[in-house]
């Protein structure tokens, strides 16, 4: 039952919410005051209904105060009740990353109330310094990396702002220093792309350090320097290409499964994506409505995924039950989904590489998977659409040419989402 008490024709309304893990009283209070021209007994039941209907909200957590809640209590409050129901749980995950990395640990303990601008100027300056890093790097956190963590921040705030909870969103009057180009913009270029398509196709050398063995009497031996010569593995070279040639999100190669494969008609279909949702990947529908599509691939790379589920047929049937597979398109060795980490550290491995046999002018961009596709993919799309719709191209355009992808794709426009449903 609420606490009413009488002062000077105002009524102070409070409500027990129970104790904290230090054992101090937690209550939340409001204020009311009835119609004075009302009579006696009405002013008396209004308070009464008044009372009842603020007890109600508290209880069902709807009467929150930005002076009474800390900003770790409404993030938990955030994930459950907005994140968990509005967002993609890989988008979840990242977030619930940047709140326990950055965010919480520095203001965490603030009430909400006292988020105030200067305060939150402060911690995104903190992050520039040397230190700030939880990997131990030098330095700070790139701008970049600051820029998602305000987003973070804010859209969580917005919320606050939203339940009435708070007034405004501090992160609104805060202003971070602009991107470089350099920063923003890191991707291969046209030139660079095809240097790295080419050489993904050539074998190369390793070499092998002098090393002790064991022979199987059990005596030692030593064995000298040697070199031997290694080649990607082919299907590490069919996901880089169609990442490629047709920006298709590392989720989505990896999601693809033999029957999203049409290699007659040189078309994919783009169903599901991979994301990891508790250290676990997790099949799910594409990141937005449009991201189901067909897509359009160049005629040699079905010829070589047909080459690669031959292969992996024929070794399916050698091996028999260590095959545990579900017909995915790219594997581990016993027939499970690739790695969700294989593709952005076989990039990774392939660009270094590369990198140390080469001057340093003349070294490829260490680029993370994710930017095969970008940025590519995303400026060009609506404008390329709206080509193929009021340039003459009504129904479907035929098949084109092997080389003609690429000129598109990288040079153009985009072979990707929209796109492929006018050519495809």
């Amino acid at each position: 039952m609420a606490g009413i008490t009488k002062r000077n024709g105002h009524y102070r309304i409070t409500v027990s919410c129970g104790y904290d893990i230090y054992g101090k009283k937690l209550s939340e209070t409001t204020t009311f005051t009835p119609d004075p021209t009302l009579s006696p007994k009405k002013q008396e039941k209004a308070v009464m209904d008044f009372a009842h209907e603020f007890e109600l909200k508290v209880k069902s957590g709807l009467a929150m105060t930005g002076s009474k809640i800390t900003l770790k209590e409404f993030a938990d409050r955030w994930i459950a009740e907005y994140a968990n129901v509005n967002l993609q749980p890989g988008t979840v995950t990242k977030y619930q990353q940047e709140l326990n990395d950055k965010i919480l640990p520095a203001l965490g303990h603030l009430k909400l109330a006292e988020l105030r601008p200067h305060r939150v100027n402060s911690f995104f300056a903190s992050l520039t310094q040397d230190g700030a890093r939880k990997d131990g790097k030098p330095g700070g956190y790139s701008k970049g990396s600051i820029r998602k963590t305000r987003n973070v921040l804010s859209s969580i705030l917005r919320t606050a702002v939203e339940w009435e909870i708070i007034d405004s969103n501090p992160c609104d009057k805060v202003r971070l220093q602009a991107m470089d180009v350099t920063e923003t913009v890191k991707f291969f270029t046209p030139e660079q792309t095809a240097i790295f398509l080419a050489y993904i196709e050539k074998p190369y050398a390793v070499h092998i350090s002098g090393h002790k063995r064991i022979d199987d009497t059990g005596q030692p031996y030593t064995v000298g320097d040697y070199t031997v010569t290694k080649t990607i593995p082919e299907q590490i070279r069919i996901l880089f290409n169609l990442a490629i040639y047709t920006g298709l999100r590392k989720g989505e190669l990896l999601a693809l499964q033999w029957e999203d494969i049409n290699c007659h008609d040189d078309l994919i279909q783009v169903r599901k994506s991979v994301t990891m949702v508790g250290g676990k990947p997790v099949c799910k529908a594409p990141k937005t409505k449009t991201s189901t599509r067909t897509v359009s691939i160049p005629h040699f790379l079905s010829e070589r995924l047909e080459q690669l589920r031959e292969s992996q047929d024929a070794f399916k049937a050698k091996v028999g039950d260590y095959w545990r597979g579900d017909n995915w398109v790219f594997t581990q060795d016993n027939g499970r989904m690739m790695n969700y980490s294989t593709p952005y550290q076989a990039l990774q491995d392939t660009i270094n590489r590369y990198n140390k046999s080469q001057p340093a002018k003349e070294q490829l961009p260490l680029i993370p998977f994710h930017r095969l596709r970008h940025p590519y993919v995303k400026p060009t799309t609506k404008d390329f659409s709206t080509f193929l719709k009021f340039g003459g191209f009504k129904g479907k355009i035929a098949r084109l040419p092997d080389n003609l992808h690429l000129v598109f794709r990288i040079n153009i426009y985009p072979f990707n989402q929209r796109i492929y449903q006018f050519c495809a």
